[in-house]
């Protein structure tokens, strides 16, 4: 039997089909949901605050520069702030140790945007949730991180299930910009106010960024 291509798996019918088997008792599960940024945590508090008893987990150590860093995370403590939600969020910041990531990143520094240092970027703070996730209890974790057009959601969940299995809890399977995510992720953040980067995060990003806006005021001149 053939087996059904990674890229074909609908894996937010997965995350939806998932959260009403644990749910069904009633009981409302806790859920550590690492966040990359606040834009692209907002629909999905907005969505698993309904279900789930959320923390939201901040691990970016791939920020660049560190002023971007702390305004990033400020935003994404005064989103959870402001935002209503049915069910509690609580916030959890973890180490910013920009070592962590250049040495995840070492030899990969000449890599295209969305290639292999992106995919042990991933790897790094999808592993990091999933310990945390695993010390402190919580009964599954996820990211925000398919909410994200530019990302691969079938890689990012064999990344998170991997890390789940590696340390012995749950992944939530996800592609939050299904079913209008996305849509509503800019909605919120434009009514809320949110700052919203017009780059990934990391040195690379943000150098491949400035060369984009370079080029465009040269044709533009």
């Amino acid at each position: 039997m053939v087996m059904e291509s990674q890229n074909k798996i609908n894996y937010q019918r997965l995350c939806e089909e998932r959260i009403a088997q644990v749910t069904a008792d009633g009981r409302v599960p806790e859920l550590l949901l690492h966040s990359c940024c606040a834009p692209c945590s907002s629909y999905c508090i907005e969505y698993l605050s309904q279900y789930f008893n959320v923390t939201v987990f901040y691990y970016n150590p791939n920020i660049y520069p560190d002023s971007e860093y702390y305004h990033r995370v400020k935003e994404q403590q005064e989103f959870i702030r402001r935002f209503p939600t049915k069910n509690p969020v609580g916030f959890i910041e973890g180490d910013f140790d920009t070592k962590e990531f250049y040495n995840a990143a070492k030899g990969l520094e000449n890599e295209p945007e969305r290639g292999m240092r992106c995919t042990e970027c991933f790897k790094l703070r999808l592993g990091r949730t999933a310990e945390v996730a695993e010390e402190k209890g919580f009964d599954l974790f996820t990211s925000t991180l398919t909410i994200s057009p530019m990302k691969d959601a079938a890689l990012l969940n064999r990344i998170g299930q991997a890390m789940g299995e590696k340390c012995g809890v749950e992944w939530l399977p996800s592609d939050f910009k299904k079913k209008n995510g996305y849509l509503r992720s800019c909605q919120i953040s434009h009514e809320y106010g949110i700052y919203r980067q017009d780059y990934c995060g990391c040195v690379f990003s943000y150098k491949e960024r400035q060369k984009e806006k370079e080029e465009r005021t040269l044709k533009e001149a």
